[in-house]
């Protein structure tokens, strides 16, 4: 063959591989404006319903009623009014207070998981749930807890094996994942919305050092709290708690509480006893940007030690002032929450391996996870007799005390509790409340404040912290 019949057939195949490009390209184009059916019958039934139907009757609605007792007015107290109006005026009256929730039913034996914000239990709560397929049964409480914002509830009057789901290792999860959240969003009645998992460890919305959440992109709305969250095997990854939104619907960020925390409390609620979460006797603050900077650490994320109790597991562990934890076991820690969830969920009666950063050198400390010592006899006291804290049960604040309430303090004294119609309860003192002065003095312990109490005076004059903020408040005697 000559050059040139060469040159020529080259010059053929290449105008006709043009040719066929061009033709591809329309075709192609063509192809993507045709709206075409699925390929085939099997692609078209895609579906979640086998799940949803799996998961969906073991999803409750909650329906809560209160009797609470309410001041119709705020010069109730004010002798004046009561002069010319009678001695009954503006004293508190009884109101029922209904809510609406979610839960999710763990057990055949109807043991329920909401929330505690759901519940807002009391003595003069009645609680009645709905299920999917709309029998209704009155339940329970059996445990609530504030900090981790988790109550368990029990079916009452139910001889039947109830429809329940099973846990998840919420550890399992990673972002991404497809999720299902099912739920009563306004009471509409039972809901599915689908998305996946769009962030993990979320502590920033964190109320308290025992809330870690699961944020997902499902729609939730106001009456999905309570409700399950669950992945594409139908069991439960989560406890929908709340969303982040400036309009109070949904905008696609929303929070679960992880099934690993809810499963920890709901075994120890059903034990009778309360959830144990590991001593750690040691203070943390999140790694700042300045700390950063000072410890010279390359990252942003952490957990700095602060403060360490003599003799406290951190202590006899080897942790020191300074040291940064970026790691328990092998899950990476960005902050202080952080740590403490993991803590609690590895579980007290184990250890757990900490990576921490000491003066730029990564070292590994095997910390053991115990209890908190218990407050001893001295350290807890009921208090009676005609002064404000009347009916108040007040404690030292130890180390147990300290994790139960979420207190940062390790000194001074913590109301426990209120007796229903005392002074205490009717001037609206709180367990949780720090009793940090009467009069001039400060408090430092239950004995000295049986003590001070037992001075009679014309006007009580106290102060009190309360979540944050300092109240100061003039009593008469």
């Amino acid at each position: 063959m000559s050059s040139r019949t060469t040159q020529s057939f080259q010059t053929s195949i290449v105008a006709l591989v043009a040719v066929c490009a061009i033709l591809v390209q329309i075709n192609g184009s063509a192809l993507a404006q045709r709206r075409v059916p699925p390929p085939s019958q099997e692609a078209l039934r895609y579906s979640y319903s086998p799940i949803v139907r799996k998961a969906a009757p073991a999803v409750v609605n909650v329906y809560v009623r209160s009797r609470v007792r309410a001041s119709n007015s705020p010069f109730a107290r004010d002798p004046f009014f009561q002069r010319f109006f009678g001695q009954g005026f503006g004293l508190p009256r009884e109101r029922i207070q209904s809510s609406l929730g979610s839960g999710v039913i763990i057990s055949p034996d109807g043991v329920i998981v909401t929330n505690t914000h759901v519940i807002k239990g009391g003595e003069n709560t009645e609680i009645r749930v709905a299920l999917a397929d709309k029998r209704e049964f009155d339940a329970k409480i059996i445990a609530q807890d504030n900090n981790t914002d988790i109550a368990v509830l029990k079916i009452e009057n139910g001889d039947e094996a109830f429809p329940h789901l099973e846990f998840a290792d919420s550890d399992d999860v990673e972002v991404g994942d497809v999720v299902l959240a099912i739920g009563n969003p306004f009471g509409v009645g039972q809901t599915v919305t689908s998305g996946i998992i769009s962030a993990l460890a979320r502590t920033e919305v964190a109320r308290s050092d025992q809330q870690v959440f699961i944020q997902t992109d499902a729609a939730i709305n106001p009456g999905n709290s309570g409700g399950a969250l669950v992945d594409m095997t139908g069991k439960l990854v989560g406890i929908n708690t709340m969303i982040f939104s400036k309009t109070g619907g949904s905008v696609g960020i929303g929070f679960a509480i992880p099934s690993n925390l809810v499963r920890l409390y709901t075994d120890s609620a059903l034990q009778g006893r309360k959830i144990e979460r590991p001593w750690l006797g040691a203070r943390l603050d999140t790694v700042t940007r300045e700390m950063a900077d000072g410890l010279g650490l390359e990252r942003i994320a952490g957990a700095v030690v602060v403060r360490i109790t003599n003799r406290a597991p951190a202590d006899r562990a080897g942790l020191k002032l300074g040291d940064v934890i970026v790691r328990v076991d092998d899950f990476e820690v960005t902050d202080a929450r952080s740590v403490h969830y993991r803590l609690t969920t590895k579980g007290v009666g184990n250890s757990t391996r900490l990576q921490v950063i000491r003066k730029g050198q990564t070292i590994e400390i095997v910390l053991p996870l115990e209890p908190a010592p218990k407050p001893g006899p001295d350290d807890v006291r009921n208090l009676s007799g005609n002064h404000p804290f009347d009916g108040a049960r007040v404690s030292n604040i130890g180390p147990s005390v300290a994790d139960e309430f979420g207190l940062e303090e390790v000194d001074g004294v913590v109301i426990l509790t209120v007796r229903n119609g005392a002074v205490a309860s009717r001037l609206g003192f709180k367990p949780g409340d720090i009793i940090l002065q009467v009069g001039t003095t400060e408090v430092t312990d239950v004995a000295q404040l049986d003590r001070i109490t037992r001075q009679p005076t014309s006007v009580w004059r106290l102060k009190i912290k309360r979540g944050g903020r300092v109240l100061q408040l003039q009593v008469a005697g």
